[in-house]
């Protein structure tokens, strides 16, 4: 038990120490991040009184900006330069029907609950489990996406459901530690399932939940620090981008360690570098 602790912190040492150098070459895309949500902000005000056509029009313009989104982090994870603001250009098209396909896949069931919910007296505990469950089994499906060759949405599927029974423990336990304060605030789990609830919705895929998910955190330990919220605007405005890119390399960074590898294997790694 002290060799497979030992072995865990030594992967989230060698995810930090990835994470940082690959931050530190990705200013770019962090001033992209803001681009495209500002971009996304004034498609949805305008898409807002149009109706089917306008959530049409949201949902194809945030599936072209996460798409981009996930083609940067590609590039920072692998590559040895910087990022240049060709590459937010060249980006652009890269795995946008692989965020259609996820979205689309999803929608359906997620309709049905809704209207469900209208009707059913257990309809808001049904769709809350029901998006836990997709926001547990379908966490990683974003990584999935740039990271696994698939040859459909349901690979995605596939692929995101086997990576967390065989990793849940090491890819939750940084999520637990970074929402802890949120989770032991008053509303601590109602906070907890509207997270989960809004990023299950688009399983990782919704640019502004990509922003939230920091948001949230930051403004969890700004509480708990004992900062009103009075006084946690600018600082959120400051801190949320560079902690979304810090998330994204993370979580980039621990998958890409842990996918296509055991525990098991993990441990006996770890047993004979000390034993050199």
């Amino acid at each position: 038990m002290v060799n497979l602790v030992s072995a865990t912190f030594q992967l989230y040492r060698h995810v930090l120490y990835a994470t940082g150098r690959s931050f530190v070459r990705s200013w770019v895309t962090m001033v992209a991040l803001i681009a495209f949500a500002v971009l996304l902000l004034g498609t949805s005000r305008i898409a807002a009184p149009l109706g089917i056509v306008g959530g049409l029009m949201l949902g194809i313009a945030n599936a072209l900006l996460v798409g981009v989104t996930l083609r940067l982090i590609e590039l920072s994870l692998g590559g040895t330069r910087s990022i240049r603001l060709t590459d937010v250009t060249e980006s652009f098209g890269h795995y946008f029907w692989d965020v259609i396909g996820v979205g689309f896949v999803l929608w359906l069931p997620t309709m049905l609950l809704d209207m469900g919910m209208q009707a059913n007296p257990y309809g808001q505990f049904l769709l809350s489990a029901f998006l836990l469950l997709v926001f547990i089994l379908l966490n990683p499906a974003p990584e999935v996406i740039y990271q696994v060759r698939h040859d459909s949405t349901l690979n995605v599927f596939k692929t995101s459901y086997e990576f967390v029974l065989e990793h849940w423990v090491e890819w939750f336990l940084p999520f637990a530690l970074l929402i802890l304060p949120v989770v032991l605030s008053p509303s601590g789990l109602q906070e907890f399932f509207t997270l989960s609830g809004r990023v299950g919705r688009g399983a990782g895929l919704d640019f502004f939940q990509i922003l939230m998910l920091p948001l949230t955190a930051i403004g969890g330990w700004l509480s708990y620090v004992g900062l009103d919220s009075d006084g946690q605007g600018i600082i959120l405005v400051l801190l949320t981008p560079p902690m979304a890119m810090a998330i994204l390399l993370f979580r980039g960074h621990l998958f890409a360690s842990l996918h296509g590898s055991s525990r098991r294997q993990r441990l006996f790694s770890h047993q004979f570098d000390t034993r050199q």
